[in-house]
């Protein structure tokens, strides 16, 4: 069956999540249009409550009016999500707030000493459980700091920029390799002083804020799933309505073009400094490729799809420089290899990617999806495409990021 038609899918997670933190800093209404419906950004938006932020909700549209955090009364539950976590206490450190945040079993095991070491290095009073979770902070004098980041990573880069606009003085963060940039987009939306060039940042301390207006748009890495799809499938020709296409987020379409897609573009524009567009695509043949440690940061979230699809063409896909998969919700690297393997895949595992030497059939299995609802959502895509009876022991971890999932992959495969 080919996937065909139009898709309309929710608002990015990542601008989602840092909407929502960037407009409780304001004291103006804010608006927010297509909001993230995963269980992640739920959780940002649970915590925000807790300290005092007013946020409504319409059918389409969430309202958010903040200016002042209280402390919380009680630990914040960040639930499954990281983002939540180490960005929340980066907002809130710069907010001077005390709080306890707290997560579920999977975030419990996540480690934060990427954000707790420069967040020390500007003077926040940190601690942690052996630099994972449970995290406490307390109100602190920050500092700004010259801060050089060992890896590419938003999370980390997005927690220092939202400590920095309480600092006493100015903040700089150099990259290795720019990873995505929707914090500094906005935060130029809001009116804070941010200087953007090359990999360095510069971000000046802030204590009034623009209120933030946006439709945001459709989410990539949620979109990789129906394109994948449809890349794999004969006869499709799936068209994805206003997605995001920023520069430092289509390093998985970048990669299908690699290994021979083509896709076709319309109504490309500029929302809120996003560049935003429709895409087109169908089905294609496609060629083996290798991808290193430059071209993760862009595409990190989408790797377990681009992992299938690499199954299904010819030749060998290496890839490597992926080490922070294995940080993920779960350890993507071994949850990827273990699973393909269990479908009849050819793929070794390495410390920091793998090898995959396709194309093969796929056959039927039972996939641990290790509460992963990126491992869920490939390995659904996997029985789609295969035609294959693949078993998922848990299906309902897709909602952590996309609760619509089964129910719009249906509207289009048909």
């Amino acid at each position: 069956m080919p996937a065909n038609g139009s898709l309309i899918l929710p608002g990015d997670k990542s601008i989602s999540h840092r909407s929502v933190m960037l407009a409780a800093l304001s004291s103006q209404r804010s608006k927010i249009a297509n909001i993230s419906n995963g269980e992640d950004v739920r959780s940002t938006i649970s915590c925000l409550i807790d300290c005092g932020i007013k946020i409504d909700f319409s059918k389409e549209n969430l309202f958010v009016t903040g200016g002042t955090f209280e402390q919380p009364a009680s630990d914040l539950d960040c639930g499954n999500s990281g983002t939540t976590m180490r960005l929340l206490i980066g907002l809130l450190a710069g907010q001077g707030i005390n709080a306890n945040f707290i997560g579920d079993k999977s975030l419990s095991n996540r480690p934060m000493d990427r954000i707790i070491e420069p967040l020390k290095r500007m003077g926040l009073n940190i601690e942690s459980n052996n630099l994972k979770p449970p995290i406490h902070i307390s109100k602190s004098d920050l500092k700004g700091i010259d801060y050089n980041m060992p890896i590419s990573s938003a999370q980390v880069k997005s927690t220092i920029l939202l400590a920095a606009l309480g600092a006493k003085s100015e903040t700089k963060i150099t990259e290795k390799v720019i990873s995505r940039d929707h914090s500094e987009i906005m935060f130029k939306n809001i009116d804070v002083n941010i200087i953007s060039k090359d990999r360095s940042i510069k971000v000046s301390p802030c204590d009034e804020f623009s209120p933030l207006n946006i439709h945001i748009p459709a989410d990539p890495s949620t979109a990789a799933f129906f394109i994948g799809a449809a890349v794999l499938m004969p006869g499709s020709k799936l068209r994805v309505i206003n997605l995001l296409l920023n520069d430092t987020r289509i390093g998985f379409l970048k990669a299908l073009e690699k290994m021979g897609c083509s896709f076709n573009y319309y109504n490309v524009h500029e929302e809120s400094g996003e560049k935003v567009g429709d895409i087109e695509v169908i089905h294609h043949k496609l060629s083996g490729i290798n991808i290193n440690s430059s071209d993760i940061p862009s595409i990190i979230d989408e790797l377990p799809m681009l992992a299938l699809i690499a199954t299904q063409a010819e030749g060998v896909t290496k890839v490597s420089g992926a080490e922070e998969l294995r940080v993920k919700e779960s350890d993507r690297i071994n949850a990827i290899c273990k699973n393909l393997k269990e479908v009849g895949s050819d793929i070794v595992e390495k410390s920091d990617g793998f090898i995959i030497n396709g194309a093969t059939q796929l056959r039927s299995g039972n996939i641990d999806t290790f509460n992963d609802h990126r491992i869920a959502m490939t390995f659904h895509i996997a029985s789609i495409v295969s035609g294959e009876k693949i078993i998922l022991n848990n299906t309902d971890c897709v909602d952590i990021s996309f609760p619509d999932f089964y129910k719009t992959l249906k509207s289009v495969i048909r």
